[in-house]
């Protein structure tokens, strides 16, 4: 589990490609203090394991299924990688719950600088939106952001100055494609919902949009 608060940037110095799968090098120091082999790093919002490490650089499999639904067959030699650990029980939680599970990839289709803010607008699946509400939060590249406004195919994100400089979010252009995790709250909502169609609950999908929780 993450918060989706940005650890350190990373930079990918090997990548082992095999037919389906590779493996990453990514140079580091900040999220390999306290490491161990099997802990979690999520890499661009991606959970993967850590398979060997030294004090500058950690690696990890990619596997097959992650190569397919995620952004990060498109990573290169140098590339930088937003790295968070996994959360502590001892610490601020100052994001939301992150699972490090991307629902889909999104396309930036805007960006828009105004004073300390740059405004970006993200196209996603469609399948998506629903999980989607104003002000609610959402996981880009591994970044937790809040959701500035709900278009008809995404989202509108604005990055405070401190997230341009702590992440890669900021660094993104209009056609770079992203990772998105919605919010796991309102999946299990869903989900819970879901499997009680026809009992005599009161709350329904259908409520719960009128309401502002959800998006018809």
């Amino acid at each position: 589990m993450f918060t989706g608060i940005v650890e350190e940037i990373g930079i990918v110095q090997t990548m082992t490609r095999c037919e389906n799968s590779f493996q990453l090098r990514i140079a580091c120091t900040k999220v390999l203090k306290d490491v161990g082999i099997g802990d979690s790093i999520a890499v661009n919002g991606v959970c993967l394991t850590v398979k060997d490490y030294t004090a500058t650089y950690f690696t990890a499999d990619v596997m097959p299924e992650t190569v397919k639904a995620t952004t990060l067959h498109t990573l290169q030699v140098g590339s930088a990688v937003n790295l968070e650990r996994a959360m502590a029980a001892n610490g601020r939680f100052g994001g939301h719950f992150v699972s490090g599970h991307v629902d889909g990839t999104g396309e930036v289709i805007a960006v828009r600088h105004l004073e300390n803010a740059i405004y970006m607008e993200i196209k996603m699946e469609e399948h998506l939106l629903k999980y989607f509400i104003e002000k609610g939060s959402v996981t880009v590249d591994g970044t937790s952001l809040t959701v500035f406004e709900v278009t008809k195919s995404g989202f509108v994100i604005s990055l405070i100055p401190v997230t341009q400089s702590d992440s890669i979010i900021g660094q993104k252009r209009v056609s770079d494609i992203v990772n998105i995790e919605c919010d796991m709250l309102a999946k299990y909502m869903e989900r819970l919902l879901s499997r009680n169609a026809g009992s005599t609950s009161e709350v329904t999908m259908t409520t719960l949009a009128e309401n502002g929780f959800l998006n018809e």
